[in-house]
């Protein structure tokens, strides 16, 4: 029995095997002590412009590290666990960006970063994995029915999104500052509920399908079954540590943003939208694109498009109901320009996979990311920051008029 417990601790501890296998097998991982000497910037310079790129640089392999830690725990909980595991945790970094950036009343951080995963997500990860496959192959097989089904959510999301927007620039509220608010937590929990009943039909099929095919969806190969590296108790504690260290990182991350944008005279909507998003999807591309060059692009357009679905259906509406419960008055108005950017891209994306892809397609879809990156460097965002505080709805109320009074003063100015 005492044996027994003691193999059980020591499964419980990282090994040397997992250490070698979690920190120093992928190359990328050179990158990790620049984290940490990202804080140490900071406390001795104050130089946030050097803190968000070493931040930026350091957080790219823990984002990594966090999508692999839970691919290996997946391996243990079965198709269907594994299935919500991987959806639960596939925008795990965008998610902690946003929760930090909640905390410190940075709303319209949360917006501008969660929009830039989406663009990021839809353009440039869908284009050069469109772009990398059709120069491998010519004509390239998906899964249309999947993919119609996730570009329906993403139209549905855009519901959800342009309602709120139009609604406040038409200014047809109801009662001005408070119903747009409202028209957001309501459809945040309907979105919520329909990504909820999305998961469910999911895993219900993932039930359906044979091995080979579970297999060739959750670890990319088909001719052989693949076996997990590292035990279920060591992907946990792994698992543990990637999502704490991404914690710590992006507080001195998102504190830096408004102290870079002055240091680089950089607006602070490109920073958030176009640089920001690079922590989080660089292991993204580095999927898709392996999946893509192998012929599977089912798994390619699932860590896009997919990807893209969860943040537009989850997290955004997850963040509003969030702020609700805190008195933050989160919304889904993310104002007009950024509301039509996102827009064209999710019709543009919809239009391009509908029939069959190539690499032209490919091309197309990065050259449209390069017109927005272009379009985010020449826009100042009106709005700015917003880090308040509210402790009542009367409070809350007052304040957003104030915000959008402001708002409508200096647009006419």
């Amino acid at each position: 029995m005492q044996e027994q417990l003691l193999e059980k601790v020591k499964e419980m501890e990282p090994g040397d095997g997992s250490i070698y296998t979690v920190v120093l097998s992928k190359k990328s991982n050179v990158l990790i002590p620049l984290g940490p000497l990202a804080i140490l910037v900071q406390k001795k310079t104050n130089r946030d412009g050097w803190v968000f790129i070493l931040g930026l640089l350091g957080i790219i392999p823990l984002a990594e590290r966090l999508s692999y830690t839970t691919e290996q725990l997946a391996f243990y909980s079965g198709p269907t666990v594994g299935g919500l595991l991987n959806a639960t945790f596939g925008n795990a970094t965008e998610l902690i960006v946003s929760i930090y950036a909640l905390r410190t009343g940075r709303i319209r951080v949360v917006q501008l970063s969660l929009l830039g995963s989406l663009l990021s997500n839809l353009l440039f990860v869908l284009g050069i994995a469109l772009f990398s496959g059709g120069i491998v192959r010519k004509v390239q097989v998906f899964d249309k029915e999947t993919a119609a089904v996730n570009s329906g959510l993403l139209l549905m999301a855009m519901m959800g999104l342009v309602f709120p927007a139009t609604l406040h620039s038409t200014g047809t509220e109801l009662h001005f500052g408070i119903s747009e608010l409202a028209l957001s937590r309501v459809s945040s929990c309907v979105l919520i509920l329909a990504y909820l009943v999305s998961i469910i039909f999911q895993l219900k099929n993932l039930q359906d399908m044979d091995r080979s095919r579970t297999v060739e969806i959750f670890d990319g190969d088909e001719d052989e079954e693949a076996a997990p590296e590292i035990s279920k108790w060591e992907s946990l504690i792994w698992l543990a540590i990637t999502a704490a260290a991404i914690s710590n990182l992006s507080e001195y991350l998102v504190d830096a943003i408004e102290g870079t944008s002055l240091a680089w005279g950089v607006p602070v909507t490109f920073i958030s939208v176009i640089l920001l998003p690079i922590g989080g999807n660089t292991a993204a591309v580095t999927t898709s694109v392996m999946f893509a060059i192998k012929d599977k692009l089912d798994v390619s357009l699932g860590v896009a498009i997919g990807s893209s679905t969860q943040i537009s259906m989850f997290i955004i509406p997850f963040c509003v109901v969030t702020g609700w419960l805190f008195g933050l008055p989160v919304d889904l108005n993310f104002q007009l320009f950024e509301t039509a950017t996102l827009f064209m891209t999710v019709l543009f994306a919809a239009f391009i996979i509908h029939e069959g892809t190539n690499y032209l397609k490919g091309v197309m879809l990065l050259f449209c990311y390069f017109l927005v990156a272009a379009s985010y460097f020449v826009h100042e965002d009106p709005s700015s920051w917003l880090v308040i505080t509210y402790t009542s709805d009367a409070t809350r109320a007052d304040a957003i008029i104030s915000s959008q009074l402001t708002y409508l003063i200096a647009s006419a100015c």
